[in-house]
Order: C-alpha cells, then structure tokens, then sequence
C-alpha cells in the first residue's frame, strides 16, 4: 500500500511541477502579438511576400498614412501596383519595386515609400481594410488598426 502511495504521490508531483497538468489553456500557449500592426504573407503559387507590422496612422487633418514593411523572400522580383485603405486608392510615391530581401518600408526612418488617402473616413481605435495589389501575387487585404499621429507615430504625416 505505502509503494503505491509513493508511485501516486510521484505521479502527481511531476505533473504539476512539469506543468502538464495546465492542459490546452496554459499561458505558454497564449501567444499573444506584441505590435499594433497585423501580419500576414501571399504565399501561393510560388509567392514569398510577407507583410509586416501593417498599420494606419490617422493624420491631424483626417488623413490616413500606411505604415509598414513588405519583404519579397521570392527570387522574382514583384511590382506594388497599387494599395487601397478603406475603400479608398491610396497615392504611392518612393519605391514600389518589391525585390528579394530589400524591404519596402512605409513611414520611420529608414522608409523609402509611402502611401496616403487624403480622407481616412475613419477614427483612430477602429480597424480599416488595407488591400495592397501586386504585379504577380496578385492582393491581399487585411484588417489593420488606426492609431493617432501621437507617441510614436508622432513624426508621421501625409
């Protein structure tokens, strides 16, 4: 009777200590995103495009200013031919070439492109949709956050 006292004992030290006993629910598995902006890639038919902390500033005169990094991890070359952020086409100046790891950052100090709607339509706290088209890997929208030209986002302007 005392051997399986032991046994039991021991069963049940090494499930709680080893934290097997947390089950699917434990905090290890509650990965959680640690940027505002979304993220999300095209990777078919041989696309290798990752978006990147994606998200939109909202200016002090209304305006809405993408903010994020595109990455090509594909050999080929790709064009953005254009982005649309709440139903609206945005204006693009700088780099729209996306090539193999040479990132097309928007907005921050080592942006080289930029994109802007003149009226966002929308408030800092909601969410938008920002599509973003590409030559060969076609589009792709996500639902990016609007945050305030405040903080951090401070130097951001259309």
């Amino acid at each position: 009777m005392r051997r399986i006292l032991i046994a039991l004992i021991s069963s049940v030290l090494a499930l709680t200590l080893s934290a097997c006993g947390a089950g699917f629910n434990a905090s290890t598995r509650q990965v959680t995103q640690v940027t505002d902006g979304v993220e999300s890639a095209i990777t078919k038919d041989g696309n290798n495009i990752k978006l990147r902390n994606i998200l939109v500033v909202e200016t002090a005169l209304g305006a809405g200013v993408l903010v994020g990094t595109l990455v090509n991890s594909n050999s080929d070359d790709d064009a953005l031919l254009g982005v649309a952020i709440n139903g609206q086409v945005a204006t693009i100046t700088g780099l729209n070439t996306v090539n193999e790891n040479m990132p097309v950052t928007f907005e921050g100090a080592s942006a080289n492109a930029k994109a802007v709607v003149p009226v966002l339509g929308a408030k800092a706290g909601s969410h938008v949709q920002v599509t973003l088209f590409f030559a060969r890997a076609g589009e792709i929208t996500v639902q990016a956050i609007i945050r305030a030209a405040i903080d951090q986002y401070a130097g951001v302007s259309a």
